[in-house]
């Protein structure tokens, strides 16, 4: 598996739009990682931090594409849940690690592998940004090609 995933922050979604064909480079802050299915990272990590069950979560349509041109070939861009942005921000760094550790061993049982160490560090720049995000009054954003 070869993907590429940066999150970044945006005021809106035409904002964030605007960078589907090329991904956000240059966009101050933005986030680089792969090899992931950011896409249903978002959904684990959230139902890890907020108690909401994954279930629900995909029932409740979530994550929300904002652009989708995987039929073509194309990039994934999606708006991180307003839940999981609220739930980053306020996470405290023991959370965090608690909730990388789970989601390692979740993965796990489907024969990913992480290292513990890129988890941690991938959670704790990822409620950075949402902290960002949010002291801005702009959302979260994930592009993966």
């Amino acid at each position: 598996m070869s993907i590429i995933i940066k999150f970044f922050i945006a005021p809106d979604d035409t904002s964030a739009a605007s960078s589907v064909d090329s991904g956000p480079d240059g966009v101050p802050g933005s986030l680089t990682c792969g090899n992931f299915d950011a896409s249903e990272a978002v959904i684990e990590w959230e139902s890890l931090l907020t108690g909401q069950s994954f279930e629900v979560l995909v029932a409740s349509d979530e994550p929300h594409a904002v652009a989708d041109l995987g039929d073509e070939g194309g990039p994934l861009l999606f708006v991180v849940s307003h839940s999981l942005q609220g739930a980053l921000t306020g996470a405290s760094t023991d959370r965090l690690a608690e909730v990388g550790e789970l989601w390692i061993q979740e993965r796990a049982a489907e024969g990913e592998v992480f290292d513990p160490e890129m988890v941690g560090e991938l959670l704790s720049d990822l409620a950075d940004l949402a902290r960002t995000a949010d002291r801005r009054g702009h959302s979260l954003y994930c592009w993966m090609a």
